[in-house]
């Protein structure tokens, strides 16, 4: 059993009767319709794609909602199409991981072409790759170009707000040859534009807030450069500028794709399943012919598609307005599931743990995570309307993070905390100040205050107690990659196991209690620093002291 098109026909008995689900439509009739009037092209070949849009396709494909698959293009690192795609003939295994323990296995056709984001050959000529590019963003049939390419893909600029080399080479020859990913994309919009000045939805579903106008902002930056400097023809700007031309829609993204498990593989390798082993790339990217996803998955758009759309809400995507899209992504990050998260990572950590699922199995971590997002933030949430928040929240406490096939880490979610805190739970603390309290809360609630919130100041104390880099049992254990952790560690670095001076204390946190940045408020000012303190001093009496402060604050 290998996967790619041959086998998978030649062979179908073979690979149904162990529990493969494959492809239920003509292939190569897919191919041929999107190879001659592709809809969608999509720009990042990684997981999250593999599992989520490529899985959307395949469905509207077989329930005969379309007739045409993807395109997917790789910009970043082309051994994945090279190494990955194209010997299996851009075929992919997805392996859904349900809490229940049972296993999807889904073989997934509907990409009908991978191509890398290549302007030049090696003659110097133009790369054949990037000109059938041109040639599809020339196609009237073309409605969307979808994203996922990760933040740091839109941005111009390097960590110190420096242009970056390749960004301003492109700015200044214009886009015959770009050498930059955006200036690539950006030369591929301008071949649009030439073509006729056609209508195209440009949708970021990269996680990330307002990701639409990220990737609206580079768009402008290079149409306006070259414009500007008369390296793009007059009116260039104008096209982009135009949302009937071209949109630029937010969207809001969920899904828990995490790099191809060793755990999986050996049970596709039980099944007979043959060339199976993950490559590492050059440039470090972990990619296997399968992909492992949990089963839940959240995709909401902004509705504003001026070339028309794929029926995509057949399967599962809910269409609305940007207000909305904001809603649901304030819902999922300040309060239903990115606080749950922190609040694991950081208890995680200090508590030994390896696996965010085992933690789900801890009485006191479930406790803590239910008052975090039950009896905290559901009170002040912001509703959508086009989801509902308890619902969401019931899925993640009861199936998402309790499953048990999902090798995700306290330690890869506490990576960035510092970047994250300020959203995740500074906004909660602001809605409490603020009086914004969520439709329906009865009039009990709505009395509530800053000073009522009693379970945010904890997490607040575990982060200042987990940057000692001293786990619960007095061991040390490795803090996961922040860019401020330098900056904020300054703060811990006096602190010891056992002291209980708690203006001694206060004294050394003072300082980063009132930073605004990492916190959202100022904790001072907002009179939490005091019980944020207390907490930290309990968990400072040595080992078992983080287990017993978190039991202490769950029965107070």
């Amino acid at each position: 059993m290998e996967l790619n098109k041959k086998n998978i026909i030649e062979n179908k008995e073979q690979w149904t009767n162990k529990g493969y689900h494959l492809p239920q439509y003509d292939v190569d009739e897919m191919i041929a319709k999107t190879m001659e009037n592709p809809k969608w092209i999509h720009f990042g070949a990684g997981n999250i794609f593999r599992a989520f849009q490529a899985n959307l396709s395949q469905r509207m494909l077989e329930e005969k909602i379309d007739d045409t698959g993807i395109v997917v293009v790789e910009g970043f690192d082309y051994e994945i199409i090279e190494k990955m795609y194209r010997p299996h003939d851009n075929l992919s295994l997805l392996v859904t991981l349900k809490s229940d323990g049972k296993i999807e296995k889904n073989v997934i056709g509907s990409i009908a072409e991978s191509c890398i984001l290549d302007t030049t050959a090696a003659d110097g000529e133009e790369n054949k790759e990037f000109t059938r590019l041109k040639e599809i963003f020339s196609k009237d049939s073309l409605q969307l170009a979808t994203f996922t390419i990760t933040e740091k893909g839109y941005s111009l600029v390097d960590g110190k707000g420096q242009m970056l080399s390749a960004v301003k080479q492109d700015m200044e020859n214009g886009p015959k040859a770009p050498v930059s990913y955006i200036g690539k994309v950006a030369a591929l919009l301008y071949a649009r534009f030439k073509a006729g000045e056609k209508n195209i939805a440009m949708v970021s579903t990269d996680n990330c807030s307002h990701n639409g106008d990220k990737l609206y902002d580079a768009m402008h930056a290079f149409a306006k450069e070259w414009t500007d400097k008369g390296l793009a023809e007059e009116g260039f700007l104008k096209y982009v500028e135009n949302p009937e031309l071209v949109s630029f829609p937010w969207s809001m993204i969920d899904k828990i794709t995490p790099r191809p498990d060793a755990s999986v593989e050996e049970i596709l390798k039980g099944d007979g399943i043959e060339a199976l082993e993950p490559v590492v790339t050059k440039m470090n990217t972990w990619v296997a012919p399968f992909v492992n996803a949990e089963e839940s998955e959240y995709l909401v758009i902004e509705d504003k598609f001026p070339n028309g759309r794929p029926d995509l809400e057949k399967v599962g995507v809910i269409f609305t307005d940007k207000e909305h899209v904001d809603k649901v992504e304030r819902m999922k990050v300040c309060t239903c599931l990115n606080p749950l998260h922190t609040t694991l990572a950081v208890y995680g950590c200090l508590l030994g743990f390896t696996k965010i699922s085992e933690e789900m199995k801890d009485e006191d971590l479930t406790r803590l995570v239910n008052e975090i997002g039950y009896v905290e933030g559901l009170p002040v949430v912001t509703d959508p309307e086009v989801m509902n928040p308890k619902e969401f929240i019931d899925t993640v406490v009861k199936v998402r993070i309790p499953n048990p096939f999902m090798p995700d880490t306290p330690q890869r979610i506490a990576c960035d905390t510092s970047q994250k805190l300020p959203i995740r739970f500074g906004e909660t603390i602001k809605a409490y100040r603020d009086g914004k309290f969520a439709p329906g809360v009865s009039e009990e609630v709505t009395k509530k205050t800053v000073n009522d919130l009693k379970f945010i100041p904890l997490v607040y104390a575990g982060w200042v107690r987990y940057l000692m880099g001293i786990d619960d049992n007095g061991n040390e254990f490795e803090l996961s990659p922040d860019p401020l952790l330098d900056e904020v560690r300054v703060y811990v670095k006096d602190l010891k196991l056992g002291e209980q001076d708690e203006e001694a204390v206060k004294d050394k946190v003072l300082p980063l209690l009132k930073n605004k940045t990492i916190f959202g408020v100022d904790l001072v000012e907002e009179k939490m620093s005091d019980l944020v303190v207390s907490y930290l001093v309990k968990e400072l009496q040595g080992p078992g002291a983080v287990r017993n402060t978190i039991r202490e604050a769950l029965e107070v």
